[in-house]
C-alpha cells in the first residue's frame, strides 16, 4: 500500500514539476504584492481593520496571479471561454483568501495576539501557504484543466490522485488463482 501511494506520488511530483516551478515564481511576487499592500494597510489607511486589510491586499494579488497564470504557469491550458476561466479563477481564490482571512481572524479574535507581525504572520505565512496547496490544485485541475485530459501527456493525470488498486492487479485477481503470479520485474528493484 505504502509503495503504491509512494509511486502515485513520484508520477504526480514528475508530471508536475514544471508547472510546480512556474507556479511557485508566480506565487512568490503575488506574496511581494499581497504583503506589501497587507502592511502598507496595516500601517496606515486600514490599521485597525486586519481581516478587510487582508482581503484588499488578496483581491489585488489575485488578479495579478490570475494575469501571470494564465498567460504563462498554464499558457498552454487556456480554456477558450475567457470569462468562465476567469470566474473559476475568482471562485477558487475567494476560498483561498477565506482561508488566509480565517487565520487572521483566529489569530486576533480567538488567540487575542493583536500586533502586527502576529496578524502578518498568520495571513501572509500561514494562511498563504494553506491557501497556496488549495489553489494550485484548484488552478491544475479546474481552472486551466478543461483541455488538459485530451492532451495525451495529461490524459491520465487524474488517476495518479487515486489510490486504490491497480487495475493490472485487479484484472489479474477477477481472472483467478492461475493468473495471479507476478509477471518479472520491470526492472531492478
Amino acid at each position: 500500500m505504502l509503495q503504491q501511494i509512494w509511486r502515485k506520488l513520484m508520477g504526480l511530483a514528475s508530471m508536475l514539476w514544471r508547472e510546480v516551478a512556474k507556479f511557485g515564481v508566480v506565487g512568490g511576487v503575488a506574496f511581494i504584492i499581497d504583503s506589501g499592500i497587507y502592511l502598507w494597510l496595516l500601517e496606515g489607511p486600514m490599521h485597525d481593520s486586519e481581516v478587510k486589510a487582508k482581503i484588499v491586499a488578496g483581491v489585488v494579488a489575485t488578479m495579478f496571479s490570475w494575469v501571470a497564470n494564465r498567460y504563462w504557469t498554464f499558457r498552454h491550458r487556456r480554456q477558450a471561454n475567457v470569462v468562465r476561466e476567469l470566474v473559476m479563477f475568482l471562485i477558487m481564490n475567494a476560498i483561498g483568501l477565506g482561508i488566509a482571512a480565517a487565520c487572521v481572524f483566529v489569530t486576533k479574535y480567538w488567540i487575542g495576539l493583536t500586533d502586527t507581525t502576529s496578524v502578518f504572520i498568520a495571513g501572509s505565512v500561514v494562511g498563504l501557504v494553506l491557501g497556496t496547496i488549495f489553489r494550485f490544485f484548484a488552478y491544475r485541475f479546474w481552472v486551466f484543466g478543461a483541455e488538459m485530459d485530451a492532451e495525451e501527456e495529461f490524459a491520465h493525470d487524474r488517476e495518479l490522485l487515486r489510490v486504490g488498486p491497480e487495475p493490472v492487479a485487479a484484472e489479474r485477481r477477477a481472472a483467478g488463482p492461475e493468473q495471479m503470479a507476478d509477471p518479472a520485474p520491470d526492472g531492478p528493484a
